[in-house]
């Protein structure tokens, strides 16, 4: 990664700073995730708020920024999609529970399986992805009610903002470090922004908005208007299915579907139906405190049974898996940025404590946000208060300032974002392919690649690791051999180099001569090991050769794991493992 991420001393006044800064950027990425999730607006700001303040506070990775993500929004929108919003709250509810279980187990550290090439494309895919992601914020919606992508004038005035802010990010901290570059950028574009709203004329207004310059309130009105054109469509859809169901009924003929050729033409709106549907929404609903479930009249939960508890689990486990995943990589990340060490076993609590609190809200959960840690840390934010000082300012924005976060410009937000992913993406990796071996740099590219066509970084981050166990296998299989000498008294040992397991068995079987050997054979493991069960098994159906051919089989020099899987194996492996007063165990004898 480029030197974006500065060493910074931490600080309470880098931590507020930075957290305003990152409170800022949450706003329009929480209202765009909870859009994905089919859910209103303000579930998923009350969801970056809680799941914010609460891993801030007792997580593993102080300066990790934690919300609302497109991850989890995946996952919620076909719950929300097949069986209702009342089956979030308990889903949420139960996806906490099971990552706090997982936290207790001290299962947070098989991040550490995760390889150096793995994170390479897992970081290069993200950047990208995060870069791709921006493309959205250049959309207004069209004639036809739909989104549709800026040009013209507006455009190139918003490509302009865009580059104002990427420089004042790069260039400041040349100058002066009081402030964080992104917060400066973000408040000097807002205010140059304003200033152009103010003053421009009818005809530099971007179509269908008030502004010349798109705002957070333009974001957020442009998808409530989508929605409703959307809505609008599907309540035609339905009038025309049920005219064409009751004339079918009538005439007592086969009922026509709404795909049928006759029925089809009249499902389009005409542009009077999507000005009116669109024009219903005027202004952007105000959102208070957060309130419990239980306190709010208009939410219907699903019943609490056995049947509930069989459907929402397949979901609770995906956004449990996707969600920790997703925060133990970004806790490695931020690890390696700042030089320390976060704590995964108790971010795995403390994700898990903040979803079961976000469901009792009607949140839509959360995990760790790689952009926006990144955003924070970049500004400084090294300690917990600038997490919980971001929760804090977003609640106060909802609350309290909505009125300004609606003036702020996509065009500074987008900013900052850019400047993420030039961070982001390890560029020395471009020049470096050809010197890596070609296993890892088939995973990186499998990971990136994967990342970027599915936006899943969970399965991305899972294939990787599969992948390039698979690659460790296969290398390790060539690597096992024998020594072979028959000592004064006539007996044959095999001196074995390299382990034994399931990929070195097919090498393993080939190293011995039951037929020709002699009456007494010794295996000495002094420069091996036997990993699984199935070079147990090997070295069982080895032990039947040469019994059948009535010699002995002894085992020399075996380490305190390979003795404790035998021990666990007496009913299968049937050998005479000799005594050794002078044992050895392998994993100490070279420290």
């Amino acid at each position: 990664m480029l030197d974006l991420f500065a060493k910074r001393a931490a600080s309470a006044r880098n931590d507020i700073l930075s957290g305003l800064t990152v409170a800022l950027a949450l706003v329009p990425e929480a209202i765009a995730f909870a859009f994905v999730a089919g859910l209103p607006p303000h579930v998923g700001l009350y969801s970056a708020i809680i799941v914010g303040f609460i891993t801030a506070a007792f997580g593993g990775r102080p300066g990790m920024i934690s919300g609302a993500t497109g991850a989890m929004a995946v996952v919620i929108v076909s719950l929300v999609a097949i069986h209702g919003i009342g089956y979030l709250v308990p889903a949420v509810i139960l996806c906490g529970i099971l990552q706090i279980i997982v936290g207790l187990c001290r299962l947070g550290k098989l991040i550490r399986l995760v390889p150096h090439s793995v994170m390479l494309g897992f970081v290069n895919g993200l950047a990208i992805v995060i870069g791709l992601s921006q493309l959205s914020s250049f959309k207004i919606i069209g004639e036809q009610g739909t989104l549709e992508y800026l040009s013209g004038s507006p455009l190139i005035l918003m490509l302009i903002l865009v580059a104002l802010t990427m420089a004042i990010i790069a260039f400041l901290p040349k100058l002066t470090k009081l402030i964080p570059s992104s917060l400066a950028a973000i408040l000097v574009v807002t205010g140059l922004s304003w200033g152009i709203n103010q003053f421009s004329n009818d005809k530099l207004q971007i179509p269908g908005t008030q502004t010349a310059t798109l705002t957070v309130g333009d974001l957020l009105l442009t998808n409530l208007r989508v929605q409703a054109v959307d809505e609008a469509r599907e309540t035609k859809m339905a009038a025309v299915r049920s005219e064409a169901s009751e004339k079918a009924s009538l005439i007592g003929a086969q009922l026509v579907t709404v795909g049928d050729s006759e029925v089809s033409p009249d499902l389009s709106l005409t542009p009077d139906e999507i000005s009116a549907a669109a024009a219903t929404i005027t202004d952007v609903p105000q959102s208070g405190f957060p309130r419990p479930v239980f306190w709010q009249s208009a939410f219907t939960l699903a019943p609490l049974n056995w049947e509930t508890f069989l459907i929402i689990l397949p979901f609770s486990l995906i956004l449990a898996g996707v969600g920790l995943i997703e925060s133990l990589m970004t806790l490695s990340l931020i690890d390696e940025i700042t030089e320390t060490r976060g704590r995964g076993n108790r971010e795995c609590v403390g994700q898990g404590l903040a979803n079961m609190v976000c469901g009792l809200f009607g949140g839509m959960g959360g995990c760790a946000m790689i952009g926006q840690s990144l955003i924070n840390v970049n500004s400084g934010g090294r300690g917990r208060l600038s997490g919980i000082m971001a929760a804090i300012s977003l609640l106060i924005f909802v609350v309290a300032l909505s009125s300004f976060i609606m003036i702020i410009p996509i065009a500074a937000l987008v900013g900052v974002m850019f400047m993420v992913v030039i961070g982001t993406f390890e560029w020395s990796s471009l020049h470096t392919w050809k010197k890596i071996p070609k296993s890892d740099l088939l995973v990186m590219v499998l990971v990136a690649g994967y990342t970027v066509l599915f936006h899943n970084l969970a399965m991305a981050v899972i294939l990787g690791v599969v992948v390039q166990a698979l690659v460790f296998a296969w290398k390790h299989a060539t690597h096992l051999f024998a020594d072979k000498q028959t000592n004064e008294f006539g007996s044959r040992i095999y001196q074995l180099h390299g382990p034994v397991f399931f990929a070195s068995i097919t090498s393993f079987n080939s190293l011995f001569d039951p037929a020709n050997d002699p009456d007494d054979v010794v295996i000495d493991f002094y420069y091996s090991r036997v990993y699984d069960q199935s070079g147990l098994e090997a070295i069982n159906k080895l032990s039947e050769k040469y019994r059948s051919l009535n010699k002995r089989l002894h085992l020399r020099h075996l380490s305190i794991e390979c003795q404790q899987l035998l021990d666990r194996a007496d009913d299968i492996v049937e050998l005479n493992v000799s005594e050794d007063p002078h044992y050895h165990v392998a994993t100490d004898r070279l420290g």
